[in-house]
């Protein structure tokens, strides 16, 4: 099997084309840890070198390792033993145990716990290249997020009791949240959280849909004010599993069969407060599913890459009509759409996933170590709230676009492959079963619009594509970078249209405008790719009487992306203008004479 990082030449690309020297210094707090540490960096160039080496071994793990057990690993599945312990399959086992020897466990966690102090979007890359292999590994492996929320928010004492296990591949953990009155409304949850006359807690009731339930280390959110409901009585917690710990039952699931979902019982269980009381939803689990979404989004690019790669090869071996498919125009039209739709997801994460490492850096210092002189103070403050709101507000946008883009590609490669498709002969079936849950879970596409839609209408998103308008882009992009001017000038029309309809009417045509924002921002990143100074050629197919290995550079190609991107969807975001603005509130107003009445069995 190839090297998953090394032939994939778009993360390559975007791995040299971002400033990851400036990034690391942010990090790395100006190489501070060199003295300390002897496996810090000691400058940017070093740092840079050490992000390579690991994505190449990831990459290379994923492929000869991890990606040929993915399809026994879904046909086994995990088991709940007699004892109540809980079995992974024999693949998700043995991958495990490679990459805790890998070193690579602890991907964010500071290097006084053993961790490796990687940026987020490092991590982004490496999350989905290892789901490309299997992703319902990646559901195990990026965890690692509990680990980061407890390094955030918890105790010292709690730290480094359980960061040096997760950072050494010890253990693993769930975000235990949800319960089976408590989906996506967690405001709704009731597990109790209580204390004994010494002050000791613990925590007692159901939660259900857990993702590795069976795990070592559980974050678990609590009410822990029974007198008061919604968010403000919640708390969260962490706990061992143990012998008051039972997992009653593993779901029976459409996909990602390598990861046990669980539900759990949880039987005066002792755990610890992690933070302050009553700030367990609002402050530490939306930090916890921030990161977890970001997380999902490079799941879905991950069984996306994996689904779209088994269409093109494909298409490019079987024979109808006399000629391969991939030259009928429909196949060769549903097949670069493919291609682009995953380019575009992996730009919005990745830029996603850079602001957010800005974000943590900022914050950070106003937390630590903030100036003392209020002039020097003040644009730090301003920037690390403008990083916020950016942070807030592309999350959801890259849950939303590639976990729906996964599910596309996913459906689109089993119409490439026909008959085939629909066979256990090809795994594309089985990355159509995986790519399903990435709309679900972690917050579902329709409660990521929700949260987007706030950041595009409270004028984040205009003043983002008014920053990236700015920037220096090449002179041959002129005309598409108009187009997306007058883009930007047509959502803003259609955010204030929206805005005197009241809320109601902005969440009914928020997937719209969501998804004009996104198009506008991938358009504007598409174009700095292809002014990119990375000087890197790329292998392209020669058409009928070329040869058939061709080179390009990379930053031409991208323009011909950004051409095609931009142009196609201008049209429908014209449309999508329109439909926006029409007024139509039928959805309220008819909603019982146009669904009819509930059926009756």
């Amino acid at each position: 099997m190839p090297n998953f990082y090394t032939d994939n030449d778009d993360i390559r690309f975007l791995f040299k084309h971002f400033d990851l020297g400036a990034l690391a210094r942010l990090c790395e707090e100006d190489f501070k840890f060199a003295s300390q540490f002897d496996y810090a960096p000691a400058d940017a160039g070093e740092a840079i070198r050490n992000y390579e080496m690991v994505l190449d071994s990831i990459g290379q793990l994923s492929g000869d390792f991890i990606a040929p057990r993915a399809e026994s690993v879904d046909r086994q599945g995990s088991t709940l033993n007699a004892d109540g312990s809980v079995s992974y399959a024999d693949g998700i086992a043995e991958s495990l145990d490679k990459l805790a020897k890998a070193e690579v466990t602890g991907f964010t966690l500071p290097y006084r716990f053993g961790g490796i102090n990687f940026p987020n979007l490092v991590y982004s890359m490496a999350i989905e290249i290892v789901s490309r292999a299997d992703a319902s590994l990646m559901n195990i492996f990026g965890l690692q997020g509990i680990g980061e929320t407890i390094n955030a928010f918890a105790s010292e004492e709690i730290k480094q009791r359980y960061l040096h296990d997760f950072a050494a591949g010890k253990v693993t953990g769930a975000m235990v949240l949800t319960e089976p009155d408590a989906g996506s409304d967690l405001q709704a949850v009731k597990l109790r959280a209580f204390q004994d006359n010494a002050g000791n807690w613990f925590l007692h009731g159901v939660k259900r849909f857990i993702t590795n339930g069976c795990g070592e280390v559980l974050l678990v959110l609590a009410r822990s004010e029974p007198d008061r409901s919604g968010g403000l009585g919640l708390s969260l917690f962490v706990c061992d599993r143990g012998p008051t710990v039972h997992i009653r039952r593993l779901e029976d699931k459409l996909g990602i069969h390598g990861s046990p979902t669980c539900e759990i019982f949880f039987d005066n269980t002792p755990c610890q407060l992690v933070g302050e009381r009553q700030r367990g939803l609002v402050t530490y689990v939306m930090a916890l599913m921030n990161g977890a979404r970001i997380g999902i989004a490079g799941q879905s690019l991950g069984i996306g890459e994996a689904a779209y790669r088994v269409a093109r090869d494909y298409a490019s071996s079987r024979k109808q009509f006399g000629v391969a498919i991939e030259k009928l125009p429909a196949v060769r039209d549903l097949l670069i759409d493919m291609k682009i739709s995953l380019e575009a997801g992996r730009a919005l994460l990745y830029e996603t996933s850079r602001v957010v490492d800005l974000n943590i850096v900022y914050q950070k210092q106003l937390e630590l170590n903030p100036p003392a002189d209020k002039e020097q103070l003040k644009p730090i403050k301003e920037q690390a709230r403008r990083l916020d709101r950016l942070a807030s507000m592309l999350t959801p946008m890259s849950k939303y676009f590639c976990s729906e883009m996964a599910n596309r590609v996913a459906y689109d490669s089993i119409q490439v492959l026909g008959g085939s498709g629909y066979m256990r002969d090809y795994a594309v079936e089985r990355h159509a079963r995986d790519a399903r849950i990435t709309t679900i879970y972690e917050g579902t596409s329709q409660l990521q619009i929700v949260a987007a839609v706030r950041g595009v209408c409270s004028g984040t998103a205009e003043k983002y594509l008014t920053e990236l308008e700015q920037q220096n882009y090449d002179p041959g992009l002129e005309d598409l970078l108009a187009k997306l001017a007058e883009g930007t000038k047509q959502l803003k029309h259609a955010v204030t249209f929206v805005k005197h309809h009241g809320t109601e009417y902005m969440d009914l045509y928020g997937r719209h405008l969501v998804d004009i924002a996104i198009d506008l921002i991938v358009g504007y990143l598409f174009c700095d790719y292809a002014s990119s100074k990375v000087e890197m050629d790329v292998p392209v197919d020669g058409e009928a009487g070329e040869s058939k290995e061709q080179t390009m550079p990379m930053k031409k190609r991208k323009a011909m992306v950004a051409r095609r991107f931009i142009t196609k969807n201008a049209i429908k975001n014209d449309a999508l203008i329109q439909l926006i603005c029409s007024g139509d509130k039928s959805s309220f107003a008819d909603f019982g004479v146009l669904i009819g009445p509930v059926p009756v069995e």
